[in-house]
C-alpha cells in the first residue's frame, strides 16, 4: 500500500514538473521563433523588439531618485521572538522546549508605471506596460539599523511587534535609456497611424525584460531541462522510497523503476513533439495572419479610390492620361498572393502623387487633399503589413527546413512560404519628444 501511495504521489509530482517543463520549452521556442523586428517594421501581431527605454517625462524612483520609466519599492522590517512549546517524547513524557522564530514583514511599498517608448536605430514604438510580466533591474538592496538616516527617512515612523530594528530597503526599476527586450502583441494606436504593444488575453506572452533575448531564451531552456529531469527523479525516486518503507528489496523492483522511468521519458518526448508541432502551426498561422493584414489594408485603400475618381473626374476633363492613372489605382481590388502575378501593393502612392503634381489645381481642393492624406496613411499600413509578413515568413521558411523541425513540419505537410516582392515605400516618422 505504501508503495502504491508513493507511486501515485511521485506520478502526480512528475506530471506537474512535466507540464511546467513543456510550458517553459514552449516559451523558449516562442522567443526563438519570432524574428526580432525593427520599430518601423512592427504591425499587428505578436512581435519581439530590442531597444532602449525612453519616455517624454521620466519618473523619479522613490528611494534612489533614479530617472526611470517604471519602478517599484518596498521596506521590510526584521523581527524575532522566542517561543516555548510542549511536546510528547518517544517514552510518552511531556517535555518543553524553546525555539526562536524570525522573519521579515513588509511595512511599506509602492511604485509607479506608465506608457513609455522603446527606441532602436530606426525609430520608436509605444509600450503600454499594464498586464506585462516585467523583469526590471534591482537598483537598491540595503539593510540598515536605527542609526542610519535611511531607517526613518524612507521608512514608517512606527515599529512592528518583536522588531529587531533592522530594515531592508529594496527598489527595482527600468531606468531611462536601459536596454530592453520586449515581446508582446502589437495593435494599432487610436491617435495616430502607428502600432503599440499592449496586453492581450489571446497573446501567449507579454514580457518586458532588462535581460537580453539570448538570456531570456536560455532561462526558459534551463527551466525546460531542469524541470523535466526533476520530474524523472521524482517519478523513480518515489518508487524507491516506497519500496524501502514497505521493506521490499529495492533491487527486486528494478524492472518497475526502469519501466516507470521509461514511461516518463516517452511522455516527455511525446510532449516535446506536441510542443514543436504546435509551435510550427502557430508560426504558420502568424504567416497567414500577416498576409491577411496586407489584404485588409489593400481593400481599405480600394474603398477610398472611388472618391478619388469622383473628385478627379469632377474637376478635370476626361483626359486619357488621368483616366489611365486612375484605372491603375482601381486595379487594387484585392491582395495578390505572393508568387502569383498581380499589381504591386506599393503602387498607389506614387501614382496619386503624380496626379497631384500634374494638376496643381487639385492641391487647392480640401477634399482631395484629405483623401490624399488618408491614402498616404493607408500606404504606410500596407508597408508595415508587408514588412511584417516578409519577416515572419522568412523565419517560418527557416524553421520548415532546419533539423529537427523539418521532420515535425512534414507531419503537417508544411511548405515554405513565398515572400512578397514590391517596390520601396516610405513611412512617416512618429513625432515624439523624448527626454534626454
Amino acid at each position: 500500500m505504501v508503495l502504491l501511495y508513493a507511486a501515485a504521489a511521485g506520478a502526480l509530482l512528475a506530471l506537474v514538473c512535466l507540464w511546467f517543463s513543456l510550458r517553459a520549452g514552449r516559451r523558449q521556442r516562442l522567443v526563438d521563433n519570432l524574428p526580432t523586428s525593427k520599430t518601423t517594421g512592427v504591425f499587428i501581431g505578436l512581435v519581439d523588439l530590442n531597444g532602449t527605454a525612453e519616455v517624454e517625462k521620466p519618473l523619479l524612483s522613490y528611494l534612489t531618485q533614479t530617472q526611470c520609466v517604471l519602478y517599484g519599492w518596498q521596506v521590510e522590517e526584521h523581527w524575532s521572538r522566542t517561543v516555548i512549546e510542549t511536546y510528547t517524547d518517544g517514552e510518552g513524557h511531556t517535555q518543553t522546549r524553546t525555539r526562536t522564530e524570525s522573519g521579515w514583514t513588509t511595512v511599506a511599498k509602492g511604485g509607479e508605471e506608465g506608457l513609455f517608448y522603446l527606441k532602436d536605430d530606426c525609430g520608436v514604438i509605444r509600450i503600454q506596460p499594464a498586464g506585462a510580466k516585467i523583469e526590471p533591474k534591482t537598483i537598491m538592496d540595503t539593510t540598515c539599523g536605527m542609526g542610519d538616516p535611511l531607517y526613518y527617512g524612507m521608512g514608517p515612523p512606527g515599529a512592528i511587534g518583536d522588531s529587531d530594528h533592522r530594515r531592508r530597503f529594496t527598489e527595482s526599476a527600468i531606468p531611462l535609456h536601459a536596454q530592453l527586450y520586449v515581446m508582446g502583441q502589437a495593435r494599432e494606436r487610436d491617435d495616430v497611424v502607428a502600432p503599440e504593444l499592449a496586453a492581450n488575453k489571446q497573446a501567449p506572452l507579454f514580457l518586458i525584460s532588462t535581460r537580453t533575448e539570448k538570456q531570456v531564451s536560455k532561462g526558459f531552456r534551463l527551466q525546460f531541462w531542469l524541470l523535466g529531469l526533476l520530474g524523472l527523479v521524482l517519478c523513480v525516486g518515489s518508487l524507491v522510497v516506497g519500496a524501502a518503507q514497505s521493506h521490499h528489496n529495492p533491487s527486486a523492483e528494478i524492472p518497475l523503476f526502469v519501466g516507470a522511468g521509461s514511461v516518463y521519458v516517452v511522455a516527455w518526448l511525446l510532449g516535446w513533439v506536441w510542443m514543436v508541432y504546435n509551435g510550427m502551426i502557430e508560426l504558420r498561422q502568424r504567416v497567414r495572419q500577416g498576409w491577411a493584414n496586407v489584404d485588409v489594408q489593400l481593400k481599405r485603400r480600394h474603398d477610398l479610390v472611388p472618391n478619388v475618381v469622383s473628385l478627379v473626374t469632377g474637376l478635370r476633363d476626361y483626359e486619357r492620361t488621368v483616366q489611365t492613372e486612375v484605372a491603375a489605382l482601381r486595379s487594387q481590388l484585392g491582395a495578390t498572393p505572393p508568387g502569383q502575378p498581380g499589381p504591386d501593393p506599393a503602387g498607389c502612392q506614387p501614382i496619386l502623387r503624380a496626379i497631384a503634381e500634374a494638376y496643381p489645381d487639385l492641391k487647392a481642393n480640401a477634399s482631395f487633399m484629405d483623401l490624399q492624406r488618408q491614402l498616404v496613411d493607408t500606404e504606410q499600413r500596407i508597408a508595415l503589413a508587408r514588412s511584417y509578413f516578409n519577416d515572419i515568413a522568412t523565419f517560418y521558411n527557416t524553421r520548415v527546413q532546419v533539423i529537427p523541425d523539418r521532420f515535425i513540419a512534414a507531419l503537417g505537410g508544411m511548405q515554405p512560404q513565398t515572400l512578397m516582392a514590391a517596390a520601396g515605400f516610405e513611412r512617416a516618422p512618429e513625432q515624439v519628444v523624448l527626454a534626454g
